[in-house]
């Protein structure tokens, strides 16, 4: 089982020289470098996002009017109702900072309770398994977290109410996505894909180069596979 966990370490991380070699590790080191790099990038993206201007300040995830918003935008500037449309974006996106945090525990928590059936298909499966199997198992409970948090954010924001109420009828005639007709909803799904996202990019930073992890666990662990 030792060797077994080791070779399919090496399918997920890549090859780097060092003392070590691999008969050297036993399955629960390297069980628990794996679940150590995991829980890294996870404390590691919500850091990132929970900052201020997390989301605001950052292209990759910043949260954007809803599309039927967004096309009226440039008129809503020209008849002086800019600066609700700009208040609604900040507010959309300090309210997904603000939930982050939230994720932490649910993400550190998915890793712990990790098998090793699921340990091997992470490691045995693509680019992004890690993140996918942090989507199937914290998505739900962390969009329950979430949602509560945006709402009292964006309650007091005239123009999330009024947008809620045109796009409840707009749905109907399809001017408006079904995922979009709640700006609430809307925010709580864009801030998951915006924690989802920043843990694809800590789990490729961690395939590209574990050995540069600060964990000596990992090092031990992932810089042996190189021999």
């Amino acid at each position: 089982m030792r060797l077994l966990f080791a070779a399919l370490s090496f399918l997920f991380f890549a090859a780097h020289a060092n003392a070590l070699d691999v008969s050297d590790l036993t399955n629960k080191e390297a069980s628990s470098g794996l679940k150590a790099a995991l829980i890294q990038g996870a404390e590691k993206a919500v850091g990132q996002l929970s900052a201020v201007d997390g989301f605001f300040g950052n292209k990759e995830v910043k949260i954007p009017l809803p599309d039927a918003l967004k096309k009226a935008e440039r008129a809503m500037h020209l008849l002086g109702m800019g600066k609700q449309a700009d208040e609604l974006v900040l507010k959309m996106n300090r309210a997904a900072e603000a939930a982050v945090p939230e994720a932490k525990a649910l993400l550190i928590d998915s890793v712990k309770k990790m098998t090793v059936a699921d340990a091997k298909a992470i490691l045995t499966g693509g680019d992004d398994a890690a993140t996918q199997y942090f989507k199937k198992i914290t998505s739900v409970p962390m969009a329950q977290k979430f949602l509560p948090i945006v709402k009292k954010a964006t309650e007091n924001v005239q123009l999330a109410q009024q947008y809620n109420k045109f796009a409840e009828t707009g749905s109907k005639y399809g001017l408006v996505k079904k995922e979009q007709v709640n700006l609430e909803q809307y925010v709580t799904q864009k801030t998951l894909d915006g924690v989802y996202l920043m843990m694809a990019k800590e789990e490729a930073a961690i395939r590209k180069d574990p050995i540069g992890q600060s964990s000596n666990l990992l090092k031990k662990v992932f810089g042996a596979l190189g021999n």
